[in-house]
């Protein structure tokens, strides 16, 4: 049996945790004010999707496919997006909340996270190389053996990367954040 195909669709205050959220593969649709907690989007498919003002905290997203995929205003508390498909794995990040969620081992070249809170993110392993943090705070957030060449941290704050243990190369910082390069060393930098 194939998966059915929704197109073109909007979905407007729908509460898919009470709900049975359909199976099948959404092609440019989009979720205005729905709520997906904790609700199960395993192995569905959102190709050119967006997810505008939703909750989508604690949902289960094994296998689940995000492909050119927007979450514009969104609760996004303790995704773990490292247990989505890889294939085309691509979306963008708007006046987000992500605190608590997981990106670990994820190519996510050129991605853009923008004015959004990633606090205690995971994105060890990752490759960002070419991504946009534009004013996100990162308190917290765990950045181990990942890319982070040619990424743009200009306008973010909190965040804390050990160069040591991360390729930064080519990576642009300003002051006073390019100080979250120091953390490890304990030192006081007077400015």
């Amino acid at each position: 049996m194939t998966d059915p195909i929704i197109e073109d669709k909007i979905f407007e205050k729908a509460d898919f945790p009470k709900s049975v959220f359909q199976p099948g593969i959404y092609d440019n649709c989009s979720f205005l004010n729905c709520n997906f907690y904790e609700a199960d989007l395993s192995g569905i498919r959102f190709s050119e999707c967006s997810f505008i003002a939703c909750n989508l905290g604690l949902a289960r997203m094994y296998k689940t496919s995000l492909s050119n995929t927007v979450f514009k205003d969104c609760k996004l508390l303790g995704l773990r997006f490292d247990t989505c498909s890889t294939f085309i794995l691509s979306f963008s990040f708007d006046t987000c909340i992500l605190n608590h969620s997981s990106f670990c081992n994820l190519k996510l070249k050129k991605t853009s996270f923008s004015n959004s809170q990633l606090q205690e993110v995971d994105f060890t392993g990752c490759d960002l190389s070419n991504s946009v943090f534009d004013y996100c705070n990162l308190k917290g957030v765990i950045f181990e053996n990942t890319i982070l060449e040619k990424a743009d941290f200009s306008n973010s704050f909190n965040y804390s990367i050990d160069p040591e243990l991360n390729k930064i190369k080519k990576a642009q910082f300003t002051f006073p954040g390019v100080l979250g390069l120091l953390h490890k060393y304990d030192i006081d930098v007077k400015y």
